[in-house]
C-alpha cells in the first residue's frame, strides 16, 4: 500500500492511522475470520452430512482432514506468493477460491464432491491467510498502532475458531448442514467488494522468480506431515503407515532445507531463522496453538457428551470464553508498553496454564460456573494475552521483503501446532480413558478421566512454553519500520 501520512510518523508522535488504514485492517480481519471459522464450523454438521450424503466414517473424517491438510500444506507457499505477486492479488485469489469452493461444498450431492470442495477451500485459505496479516502490518505504522491492529487480527482469528461450534449448531438446527458452507458465500462476496474498494496492490519481490523446487518440497512436506498427524486419530501413533507418513514428511522438509541453503532465490531464506524473535516467537505460537485448538475440542465434547448440552447450548456456554480471548487480545497492546512483549507473553501463558489446571478438575456432574465458565475465561484470556505480543515480535523483526513469508510462517506454526496438539492430546485422553469406554460402552462419566488428563497435559505444555519464552525471547524487540510497498 502507498505510504500514508500516518505511516511517515514515528511511533513517538502517536498519530493515528487513517480511516483507510483501518478499513484495510477490517477487510483483512474479515478474511481471516472466515478462514479460521471453517476449521471448526463443520464439526457440529458432520452427523447431518453423513446421513444426507451416505458418508462412511472414513469419508466423514476426510471432510475435516481435506481442509486441514491443504491449509497447512500450502501456507508457506501462499505467504511467499503474496510477497512476489502482490498482497491484494493473493487476497482476492484466495478469497475467490474459498468462496467458490463453499458454493460447491454446499451444493454437493456426493461425498467425494464435498471432500474435494473442502480441499479447495483449504487451498484458498492457505493463499488468503498469510496475505491478511501482511496487509494488516503494512497498513499501520510500526509502534503502538500496529500492535493494536495485530491484536485485532489475533482477536478476530481466535473468535472465528471459538464461534465455529455455536455458528454451526445454529445453522444446522435452523436451516441445514449445507448452510454451514453456504453462509460463506454472502460474507465472501461482501469482503471481496471491500477488498476491491479499499486494498491497494503492494509487493516486495518484483523481478524475482518463485523457487519452484522449494515450493514443491515444502508443500509436499507440510501436507504429508499434516496427513500423518490427522491419521493418528484412526491408526494410532505406532502404526507403520503413520510412522512412514510422518517420517516421509520430515524427510521432505529436510530436503527442502538443504535445497534452500543452496538456492540463489530461495522460497524461504534460512537467514530469517537467525532472527531470535522470529524463531522463538514461532515456536511459542506452535505450543500455544497446540493447547488452544484442543481446548475447544475437549470443552465442546465435555459439554455435549458428559453434561448433555445440545449443540446450541454448548456453543452458548463457550461464548464467554470466546469473548475472553478477544478481550485478552485487545488488552495486550495496552499492556505491552508497560510490561514488555516478552513478559506479557510469559504472563499470558501462565494465566492460560492456570485455567487449564482448573479445567483438569472437571467432574461428571460439573456445573456451568465451575467447570466451563471460570476455567474457560482464564484459559482463553491468557492465550489471547500471549498471542498478540508473539505475533508482533515475529512480524516486527522481519524485513519488508519477507513480510508475507513471515506471516505465512506465523499461520503455519499456529495451524500445525493445533493439528499436532489435538492429535497428541486425543491420544493422551484415549490412554487415560477406561478400556470399557473405548470398546463401545456409553457411560458418559467414564470420559472424564481422559479429558482431565488432556487438560493436565496442556497445563504442562503452557508452563514449558512460558519458560521457553522467558529464556529465549529477546527482552526488547526493536520496532521495524513500516514496509514501503510499491504502488
Amino acid at each position: 500500500m502507498p505510504q500514508t501520512d500516518s505511516a511517515r510518523t514515528t511511533p513517538a508522535t502517536r498519530s493515528l492511522p487513517t480511516p483507510r488504514a483501518w478499513a484495510v485492517v477490517l477487510t483483512a480481519c474479515a478474511g481471516q475470520f472466515l478462514v479460521v471459522l471453517d476449521v471448526s464450523v463443520v464439526n457440529v454438521a458432520l452427523p447431518s452430512m453423513r446421513t444426507d450424503l451416505g458418508l462412511s466414517a472414513l469419508g466423514l473424517q476426510w471432510v475435516l482432514n481435506a481442509y486441514a491438510i491443504a491449509f497447512a500444506g500450502f501456507m508457506l507457499l501462499g505467504g511467499r506468493a503474496s510477497d512476489l505477486y502482490g498482497r491484494k492479488a493473493m487476497f482476492l485469489l484466495g478469497l475467490g477460491l474459498f468462496t467458490a469452493a463453499s458454493v460447491a461444498g454446499g451444493l454437493a450431492q456426493e461425498g467425494w464432491q464435498l471432500v474435494t470442495a473442502r480441499a479447495v477451500q483449504g487451498l484458498g485459505a492457505a493463499v488468503l491467510s498469510p496475505a491478511t496479516l501482511t496487509l494488516v502490518t503494512g497498513a499501520v505504522p510500526a509502534g503502538a498502532a500496529r500492535t493494536r491492529a495485530i491484536g485485532t487480527w489475533t482477536a478476530v482469528g481466535a473468535a472465528g475458531g471459538a464461534a465455529g461450534g455455536f455458528v454451526g449448531g445454529l445453522l444446522v438446527d435452523l436451516l441445514s448442514w449445507r448452510w454451514v458452507l453456504l453462509i460463506n458465500v454472502p460474507i465472501g462476496v461482501l469482503v471481496l467488494a471491500g477488498a476491491l474498494l479499499w486494498l491497494r496492490e503492494s509487493r516486495t519481490g518484483a523481478g524475482r522468480r518463485l523457487d519452484l523446487p522449494g515450493a514443491v518440497l515444502v508443500t509436499a512436506g507440510l501436507a504429508t506431515l499434516a496427513y500423518g498427524i490427522v491419521q493418528t486419530e484412526e491408526a494410532g501413533w505406532t502404526a507403520p503407515e503413520t510412522l512412514l507418513t510422518l517420517l516421509g514428511g520430515l524427510a521432505l522438509l529436510a530436503v527442502f532445507v538443504a535445497v534452500e541453503a543452496r538456492a540463489a532465490e530461495p522460497l524461504m531464506p534460512l537467514k530469517i531463522f537467525r532472527t531470535r524473535a522470529v524463531t522463538a516467537a514461532n515456536v511459542a505460537i506452535l505450543l500455544c496453538g497446540s493447547s488452544s485448538f484442543g481446548m475447544w475440542f475437549f470443552m465442546t465434547n465435555y459439554a455435549q457428551s458428559v453434561l448433555a448440552y445440545t449443540p446450541i447450548q454448548a456453543g452458548l456456554a463457550l461464548v464467554p470464553s470466546s469473548l475472553s480471548v478477544i478481550l485478552g487480545s485487545k488488552l495486550a497492546p495496552h499492556l505491552m508498553p508497560t510490561i514488555g512483549a516478552r513478559n506479557l507473553a510469559v504472563l499470558g501463558a501462565l494465566i492460560g496454564a492456570a485455567g487449564f489446571a482448573w479445567q483438569s478438575t472437571l467432574t461428571a456432574d460439573g456445573t456451568f460456573l465451575g467447570t466451563i465458565l471460570g476455567p474457560g475465561i482464564l484459559m482463553m484470556a491468557g492465550l489471547g494475552l500471549a498471542t498478540t505480543p508473539l505475533a508482533t515480535l515475529a512480524t516486527s523483526s522481519a524485513s519488508p521483503s519477507d513480510a508475507g513469508l513471515v506471516s505465512g510462517l506465523v499461520n503455519t506454526s499456529r495451524t500445525m501446532g493445533g493439528a499436532l496438539g489435538l492429535a497428541i492430546l486425543s491420544t493422551v485422553a484415549a490412554a487415560a480413558t477406561p478400556a470399557v469406554v473405548t470398546s463401545g460402552a456409553a457411560d458418559p462419566s467414564s470420559l472424564v478421566p481422559g479429558y482431565a488428563m488432556a487438560f493436565r497435559a496442556s497445563t504442562g505444555v503452557l508452563i514449558g512454553a512460558a519458560l521457553l519464552m522467558f529464556l529465549w525471547l529477546p527482552k526488547q524487540a526493536k520496532h521495524a519500520q513500516p514496509a514501503q510497498p510499491s504502488k
